[in-house]
């Protein structure tokens, strides 16, 4: 594993990697944004996702799901925009992580360019829309008033009851069915059309980091120092990110990354029905679709069997993968405590030797942009390619530095080798006969490729094609 300590790693030989690598195309728009708003579970995620084409919000029928800001890229009519989505706002709290979740609607408001006020058919006025109404009128932003839940005609009269809040812009609509909805867009558009200075930059493209790791080892917070301000909420609480929530960042040196916040991963068997089981299938879903998974760990707890179980999922989905040592500001050490932390790194995690370890303070901000430099590295480590020319004048090097095997008195024979993947590497190897290799002489070359081409932080795939046998008669 590769540590700080050998931060030259970085500095010298990785960023001559880093530079020399083809980044992910990144393109930059200034757009105005459009933020939904309303209390909680009256259909705001439904309606995220009808607008989005696609499930991106964690939808439940359980209350509050939504607790941090996700925002799209969205079009209509040839005119686009950011559409945010937000927690529930209430009024009158006395539960820390909800009041952080108004504040977040809060921020969202003030924010955005124009706003969609969600509220329910049925459902009574209520003082958490009462106080939401003048938080509006006192930001004097157009705002179009959607009433959910109407999913036939007979329910759309009772929309008019909502224009007792003074907006003369009220649409029934049914969010789940999407009855009314492409009325209510035709005027979010003129409204976007007339914003005058489009001032909230979006980037689209760039690496895509998905942060991952137990409960409460400090995911959201190090995102937040990431990014230079409380866009995830962090709390003390365990189980505090549901859903995994993108974030865009350009870092100083111009590189684009969209950073993932994922919901805490507990063990398979621990992990509870309904709402949690959503919440860890959608980190794994994220990991899934990400370039490079870091993987928080608890530096102050040391190392657990969940961490390593995390860990392996990166493997699994053949993420190229960075190791965050978290609250390293807590651990009490002298100049050899990182080394000792990275052997012992080793030493039970032997499946994750070549990732690059990163010793951090999410809540300091003590080396957190290391991260993304690692970050980086892993990225441009993954999509290296190497010609079949060079690789196979390599190969044979190898094998007279130690034989193929032989098996029964049959010898293992390699014709060529050959890449025929990035992210991650894998490589092709023609053989006589698989059944004749060991996968300890397998791992002798991945880690040859490893080492002679130094595909730090990335896993290698190695695929035996061996010529199909004749049926002797």
């Amino acid at each position: 594993m590769r540590t700080p300590a050998r931060q030259t790693r970085l500095d010298d030989a990785g960023r001559k990697n880093i530079d020399e690598a083809e980044l992910p195309e990144r393109r930059e728009e200034h757009l105005p944004m459009v933020a939904i708003v309303g209390r909680p579970n009256v259909g705001k995620s439904t309606l995220f996702n009808r607008l989005a084409e696609a499930p991106r919000a964690l939808v439940h029928e359980k209350p509050g799901m939504t607790r941090d800001r996700r925002i799209e890229r969205l079009e209509w009519g040839g005119v686009a925009f950011l559409c945010v989505d937000t927690g529930g706002f209430d009024v009158g709290l006395d539960d820390p992580l909800k009041i952080d979740v108004a504040g977040q609607a809060r921020l969202a408001m003030g924010e955005a360019d124009v706003i969609i006020m969600l509220t329910a058919v049925g459902e009574d006025l209520h003082p958490a829309e009462e106080d939401m109404v003048k938080i509006l009128r006192r930001a004097a932003k157009p705002v179009v008033v959607a009433v959910n839940k109407c999913d036939n005609r007979n329910l759309d009269h009772t929309s008019s009851d909502f224009f007792r809040y003074g907006f003369d812009r009220v649409f029934p609509i049914s969010a789940l069915h999407g009855r009314g909805v492409a009325d209510m867009l035709d005027v979010v558009k003129e409204f976007v059309r007339e914003t005058v200075e489009p001032a909230r930059p979006f980037i689209s493209g760039g690496i895509r980091v998905a942060v991952v790791g137990r409960q409460n080892v400090g995911k959201s917070t190090l995102i937040n120092q990431l990014l230079g301000e409380d866009r995830m909420i962090a709390s003390d609480l365990p189980g505090t990110t549901r859903d995994a929530i993108d974030a865009q960042i350009v870092s100083p040196d111009g590189t684009a990354f969209t950073l993932v916040d994922t919901a805490g991963i507990r063990r398979r068997g621990k992990v509870e029905r309904g709402v949690e089981k959503i919440s860890v299938l959608s980190s794994m879903i994220a990991l899934r679709r990400a370039d490079v998974g870091v993987v928080v760990v608890d530096g102050s707890e040391g190392l657990t069997a969940q961490d390593a179980h995390i860990a392996s999922y990166c493997v699994d989905e053949g993420c190229a993968c960075v190791l965050a040592v978290n609250k390293w500001d807590l651990v009490e050490k002298d100049h050899r405590t990182a080394d000792l932390f990275t052997k012992t790194l080793e030493r039970e995690w032997p499946f994750l030797r070549y990732a690059t370890v990163v010793y951090i303070s999410a809540k300091t901000g003590q080396r957190a942009s290391r991260v993304l430099d690692a970050a980086r590295l892993a990225y441009a480590n993954a999509g290296r390619r190497i010609p079949t020319p060079e690789l196979n004048d390599r190969l044979a090097a190898w094998m007279r530095r130690k034989a193929p095997p032989s098996k029964k008195g049959r010898q293992a024979k390699l014709k060529y080798m050959t890449q025929v993947g990035i992210h991650p590497p894998t490589f092709v190897l023609s053989v006589n006969d698989r059944k004749l290799f060991h996968f300890s002489y397998e791992r002798y070359l991945i880690n040859r490729i490893r080492d002679e081409y130094d595909f730090e932080s990335t896993p290698i795939r190695l695929v035996l094609r061996g010529r199909p046998q004749r049926n002797r008669t």
